[in-house]
């Protein structure tokens, strides 16, 4: 082992427990200092939303707590990541800066130059795969092609064979010399100015212990009836592991892991969705537009509307159609939105709507704590039918449907739009259709304690089919 002293440079990998970067900083020098730094906004021209925020400022206290346990602590710095680190460098006489990379088409570059300017100073990098099951460049179909679909995706990853190789977090660290300072973490100014956030912290325990507790409820209680039960809102039936992925406070290798030694029967479907997600990453690494243009170019001259009173209603959860409301706020007051449900307010703003799905995105970037670029992009535009394997553009999803099938007693927007919890169901989907003397004997008037739908369902189908008609042919998308 070198007798010297090595930066480990702590990004979205906010774990002791298998993090390749760290694992190999032990291996190979006495001393290593944990680092992470917060970057002006130039150098990431996606910023963190304010629910990510929030969880980001939880996260780095949980790491610098489990450090401390360990021995060690987070050294924390503001500025530029280059200059930090070459800071850092010079103030810990360490000779290697380690990091799990990220491949966000501005980061990969940043960071190839942070790599470039550090060794031509005398220091060594090295970087490696933290956040995925697999490199996006190395995923092909059998020709040595990039796909488009997901299913030919899917195929590719299972013929490299999903990896479940982890390791534990290190029992003990050496220390961080007392004299190396580091920046206050309510000087990073993470937690909103406002209150809103406080329906976070009761929904929700970030950091690396918070994650491993999830995954062990998940797998001892869900994971059995998770192909059944996963689109049921109104049922705790998901892992609600993507916020500790989205910040690496576990890895989707451990994540493998413990379901391929759970064994049991939703395995198969839980990690075709956690391959969906590599998925997601695919296609931000070969289209790095993806989270800016339609990667359906026909959509760009697409007529999308301008409504800032529907959009503001759809925000707020007041568009009068109740599944769509539930789940606004849900989101706004958990961070966080059932997937199901995901997709029926994506369709509401995109389809009814007509409202583009760069405004959805902004909205959801802004307001989930699981707000991944990624996955992000990726979702809205499968939904919005501009994407690429996606859904097409006659698939409406009808909430009030979607509501009866998936919710269908109703709980879920019992919880979540009080206003209503007096209608039985199959009302509660559709108050309009129980008739203005039921609804009053039930404490319910349209307009005044509920709001009355802001599109009638029917009518801006119909508008939305004649208009995604119009679009050109599609080209025949890449196997």
């Amino acid at each position: 082992m070198e007798r010297s002293a090595a930066i480990i440079w702590f990004r979205r990998d906010l774990r002791l427990a298998d993090n390749p970067a760290l694992t190999q900083a032990l291996a190979h020098h006495c001393r290593v200092i944990p680092v992470y730094i917060h970057a002006p906004e130039e150098e990431d021209p996606w910023s963190l939303g304010s629910a990510s925020r929030w969880w980001l400022h939880q996260s780095l206290t949980q790491l610098d707590r489990s450090l401390r346990e360990r021995g060690s602590r987070l050294v924390v710095r503001c500025g530029s990541s280059l200059e930090s680190l070459r800071a850092l460098c010079y103030e810990t006489g360490a000779q290697a800066v380690y990091w799990n990379r990220l491949i966000e088409a501005p980061l990969q570059k940043r960071d190839a130059n942070i790599s470039q300017a550090l060794q031509w100073a005398g220091v060594q990098t090295a970087t490696f795969e933290g956040s995925l099951l697999f490199d996006p460049a190395g995923v092909r179909t059998p020709t040595g092609k990039i796909t488009q679909r997901f299913a030919s995706f899917y195929r590719a990853c299972l013929r490299l064979g999903l990896p479940a190789d982890t390791q534990p977090a290190p029992e003990m660290l050496p220390p961080v010399p007392p004299e190396i300072p580091s920046v206050p973490l309510t000087e990073l100014n993470l937690l909103p100015k406002i209150g809103w956030y406080r329906g976070l912290a009761e929904s929700w325990r970030p950091g690396e212990a918070g994650a491993i507790q999830a995954l062990k409820a998940f797998c001892a209680h869900n994971l059995a009836g998770y192909a059944r039960l996963r689109d049921r809102p109104d049922l705790m039936a998901t892992s609600r592991l993507s916020p500790y992925l989205r910040f690496g406070e576990i890895s989707p290798k451990r994540i493998v892991a413990a379901v391929l030694a759970a064994a049991q029967g939703g395995g198969e479907a839980f990690l075709r969705e956690l391959i969906w997600r590599e998925f997601s990453y695919y296609l931000l690494y070969h289209f790095p537009y993806l989270p800016e243009k339609p990667l359906d170019a026909r959509f760009e001259a697409f007529p999308w509307q301008r409504n800032a009173p529907w959009l503001v209603a759809w925000q707020r959860g007041q568009t009068g159609i109740p599944l769509v409301d539930a789940g606004m706020r849900e989101l706004w007051q958990t961070g966080w939105m059932h997937n199901r449900v995901r997709m029926v307010v994506a369709s509401f703003l995109t389809k009814n709507l007509l409202i583009s799905w760069q405004e959805g995105a902004r909205w959801f970037w802004d307001t989930l704590v699981d707000a991944d670029l990624a996955n992000n992009s990726q979702n809205w535009q499968w939904v919005a039918g501009c994407g690429v394997d996606a859904a097409p553009y006659f698939r409406i999803f009808n909430p009030v449907l979607q509501g009866r099938k998936f919710d269908p007693d109703g709980n879920y927007i019992r919880r979540w739009v009080p206003e209503l919890k007096s209608l039985p169901a199959p009302w509660i989907h559709a108050p309009w259709e129980a008739g203005p003397q039921e609804l009053k004997r039930l404490g319910v008037t349209l307009g005044r304690s509920y709001p009355q739908p802001i599109v009638d369902l029917i009518a801006s189908r119909s508008k939305a089919l004649a208009a995604f008609a119009g679009l050109p042919s599609a080209p025949s998308p890449m196997v």
